[in-house]
């Protein structure tokens, strides 16, 4: 049986309209619509032709309904340079990346969600309440990938689009879900991530965002990445490029949000905030700074493919196991995790699965 909720999700990661798929399978534009509709299903020779175009494979179509997800109810970290099939491909990944989470929570004990609802609170007090909450004081973080999966956040990655999309989050029922664009900087990656945490916290009534979210969600990150105690302790701020670069490796944030948030708690002036603002945009440090920081990578996903793959069975046949394209499978996990490759093919592995425990 063909399910409709499937066609559309494998089009729009394909970034293709309705109209462009008709013409590459062959039929009127008017047909997809119908598929995608569930009005009707296609013919036989229309399904492969369809599969073939979008290199899914049938069974991928034939595996019951999938959650479509409404743009709408996502909070992206940026729209403002995406077109719309690139917001609506990194949108589909997300009916992907359930089919994967699914998979994981059925054969691995993964950490539970701790993650309150913050919305009552001003963005620079919620940060503060869920620091103490997790039990992070006022010292810097030394990995927030790891931080934020141990509290049951799932990380996917969405490198594909190079830097028109940033990231976006989205909660699904009780479990909060981050799409990272994992092709940036340790210091821009480690902010998105803390910008979308504080969507998650502060605005799960209103997704999507709205008003001053964005705003909100970077003074969240600032100040939960770089708290005012932990900047007053340094003692006296270099007021030198060199000076910023040289500190900002203690909370591993960019020299741009170092001075932000430097500002924010009055720690510099205004002038000299513009003045080495300025310096930094000259050098072109706003997008390649030096000394970056090493890039953080999911334990988890590398604990529970590495597990999945270790007994023998490829990253191909998981992908078939699960009726996704490898390659999808792949670009879900780009830059988060370094698959191994297995030593005994041939030899499947279902029956160790439930061993691993990866709990924080």
């Amino acid at each position: 049986m063909f399910f409709a909720s499937r066609l559309k999700v494998a089009r729009q990661r394909a970034g293709l309209t309705k109209a462009a798929l008709a013409e590459s399978v062959g039929v009127a534009a008017r047909a997809i619509t119908g598929f995608e509709a569930g009005e009707y299903e296609p013919t036989t020779e229309t399904f492969e032709r369809l599969s073939s175009v979008l290199g899914y494979p049938v069974e991928f179509f034939m595996a019951g309904d999938i959650e479509v997800v409404d743009a709408g109810a996502v909070s992206f970290r940026s729209l403002t340079r995406m077109s719309a099939r690139q917001r609506d491909a990194a949108v589909a990944a997300a009916s992907l990346a359930y089919i994967v989470s699914e998979w994981a929570d059925r054969n691995y004990e993964l950490p539970n969600v701790d993650l309150p609802d913050l919305s009552a609170l001003s963005p620079s007090v919620a940060a503060s309440s869920l620091r103490q909450r997790w039990g992070l004081g006022y010292a810097p973080i030394s990995n927030v990938l790891d931080l934020i999966e141990a509290k049951g956040i799932r990380v996917f990655s969405l490198m594909e689009y190079g830097n028109e999309v940033d990231a976006y989050s989205v909660w699904r029922g009780t479990r909060p879900f981050i799409f990272l664009n994992t092709g940036k900087s340790s210091e821009r990656r480690r902010f998105d991530l803390v910008h979308e945490l504080a969507h998650l916290v502060l605005h799960r009534s209103q997704p999507g965002g709205g008003g001053n979210a964005e705003k909100e969600a970077n003074e969240f990150a600032g100040a939960f990445l770089m708290p005012e105690e932990s900047l007053r302790a340094v003692g006296r701020i270099p007021l030198t490029l060199d000076g910023l670069i040289r500190i900002k490796s203690i909370w591993k944030v960019s020299v741009a949000a170092l001075l932000y948030r430097l500002k924010e708690v009055g720690l510099i002036t205004y002038y000299n905030f513009n003045r080495l603002f300025v310096e930094l945009s000259s050098l072109g440090y706003r997008t390649n700074e030096p000394e970056s920081a090493a890039v953080e990578q999911s334990q988890i996903w590398r604990q529970v493919f590495s597990d999945a793959l270790s007994s023998g069975q490829n990253f191909a046949e998981l992908a078939a196991e699960l009726r996704i394209p490898s390659f999808e499978l792949s670009r879900l996990l780009i830059g988060l995790a370094t698959l191994p490759v297995p030593s005994s093919p041939g030899v499947k592995g279902g029956a160790r699965r439930g061993v691993l425990r990866v709990v924080k």
